[in-house]
């Protein structure tokens, strides 16, 4: 039997400043891919009734739970952005890199994708068999550029929970989905239209 070399293939720092706008977009498109292909994965194994996930039974609180979330989540960080220091907020520069340029269009798109693939692969495969609270766990890890921070660290964590919390009540994968949007959305427009200092 054949041994495969995996020296030639070896896990490096990225300097974000060393990617270009291109590879940027393809890594954040593939990494998106991947989350949800391994959601597609584990929900093989555990047979969810899709029907029932994707139930639009509880109408217009779907969509008022997911704002109402958004619009408390999208306060509590500009609360905390004030009286926090840039350096604790900062996560490298990625989200500045990903949204600073783009039309309003291409942002919609990012957060809908990002919106879809994460909380199917968190709410939707994972959330069933951890729970909310070591789903959260892992959400937290997964975003590593926060981890150096315990206060972005401890914000992921609660919005996760947080959007596992609204799931429950609803029994409505669309409901965390539609605030992890409107979220994504209205940071990524605040870091493309803010006016600098």
């Amino acid at each position: 039997m054949k041994k495969f070399n995996f020296k030639p293939f070896k896990f490096q720092k990225v300097d974000i400043q060393s990617l270009n706008d291109k590879m940027l977009l393809i890594n954040l498109y593939i990494t998106q891919l991947a989350v949800f292909v391994i959601a597609c994965i584990v929900m093989l194994f555990q047979k969810p009734s899709l029907g029932a996930m994707l139930s639009l039974e509880k109408g217009i609180y779907i969509p008022i739970w997911g704002i109402a979330f958004a619009a408390a989540v999208l306060l509590v960080d500009i609360l905390v952005s004030r009286w926090v220091p840039a350096e604790v907020m900062d996560d490298g520069g990625i989200n500045e890199m990903i949204f600073k340029n783009r039309p309003l269009w291409h942002i919609a798109l990012l957060s809908l994708i990002v919106a879809i693939c994460e909380e199917w692969l968190f709410r939707g495969a994972i959330q069933a068999s951890w729970g909310p609270y070591w789903t959260s766990i892992l959400f937290a890890a997964i975003h590593i550029r926060y981890l150096q921070h315990w206060i972005m660290t401890g914000l992921v964590f609660s919005i996760s929970y947080g959007l596992g919390w609204i799931y429950i009540q609803t029994g409505s994968l669309w409901t965390p989905i539609i605030a992890h949007f409107v979220i994504d959305f209205i940071m990524g427009c605040i870091i493309r239209y803010r006016r600098e200092d």
